[in-house]
């Protein structure tokens, strides 16, 4: 066979492969484009009008081009409502590192010998098997001013009269942070473990042949060969962070409350969607979106930095 035709079979069949990969992609990009990103584009088109129902009454739409991206920074929402957003989420994620990290260790250390691990792993990814709904409401019975915990500190002699936690903000921001704690913990731990049986035994090996003590080998090895999977992490759970709705929204009723400080910032875009009114909506969803980017991006360049000559 000369190679003229040699080439021009492979090439037949390079082309068929490709033909394929094509085909198999379709229902990706078709169910991306409907559900994705047609609502992207709208989005961002009803930012750009004065859109929403006052009474009876409907208010556009009518071309207000930036209007309502002046408002949202002007009246100061935006910036209120991101603390308040990322200071829940800082309260639950540093917890839910620490605790991950360490049980992921136990667990993937052959030399503890752990029995039960089959139970407890299953016991801790539980709760993120229970719906943030029925977690919001167990906790706000619990908390409650005639709840359980409030009976048994006054009964213990802890407290003289019972503790109003819903009206606190360090107590609500507290309890919205632990929730998230718990419910996320457990996926946290099942993915730092995937990655800690990854890693090369012989390295571990070598490092106790040269004397090196546990905590030297989780701090030289196991967490830099983590990185890109703790990078992950992050990055996740910072755009869960900022997406965090549905625990405050039930724990607080949808006010907020106390004075709003528990109030993020998907919680503000319900109050405009329930209102009707889609541009500021659509304007909040793209700051959104910006905020998620950016932060994303520059927890990426931190991580990363160090390798980068």
């Amino acid at each position: 066979m000369s190679d003229k035709k040699y080439k021009h079979q492979t090439g037949s069949k390079v082309v068929s492969y490709n033909k394929w990969g094509v085909i198999f992609l379709i229902p990706f990009m078709v169910v991306w484009l409907i559900f994705q990103f047609i609502p992207l584009v709208t989005t961002i088109y009803n930012s750009f009008f004065e859109n929403y129902r006052s009474g009876l009454s409907q208010i556009g739409p009518n071309f207000i081009g930036l209007q309502n991206y002046v408002t949202i920074i002007t009246n100061g929402d935006l910036i209120n409502y991101s603390k308040n957003t990322m200071i829940m989420w800082i309260i639950g994620f540093i917890p839910q590192i620490f605790f991950s990290l360490l049980l992921a260790a136990w667990f993937t250390d052959p030399s503890l010998r752990l029995k039960g691990q089959r139970f407890f792993k299953t016991v801790i990814y539980l709760p993120n098997l229970i719906m943030a709904s029925a977690f919001s409401m167990l906790f706000f019975t619990l908390f409650a001013d005639s709840g359980p915990i409030n009976s048994i500190l006054v009964n213990m002699g802890v407290i003289s009269q019972p503790f109003k936690f819903m009206s606190n903000v360090t107590a609500v921001r507290c309890l919205v942070g632990f929730m998230n704690f718990i419910m996320w913990f457990g996926n946290t731990t099942i993915l730092l473990m995937a990655g800690m049986m990854g890693i090369d035994q012989s390295l571990f090996e070598a490092a106790e042949v040269d004397g090196a003590t546990a905590t030297e080998v989780f701090w030289k090895i196991t967490l830099p060969i983590l990185r890109p999977i703790l990078i992950y992490v992050l990055i996740t759970s910072l755009i869960g962070g900022l997406q965090m709705f549905d625990v405050p929204q039930i724990l607080t009723n949808g006010t907020g409350d106390p004075t709003r400080t528990s109030m993020t910032l998907i919680m503000y875009l319900n109050k405009h969607l329930y209102s009707k009114n889609f541009g500021m909506g659509g304007a909040l969803s793209v700051f959104l979106f910006i905020i998620t980017g950016v932060l994303s991006l520059i927890v990426f360049r931190i991580s990363y930095a160090g390798e980068v000559k």
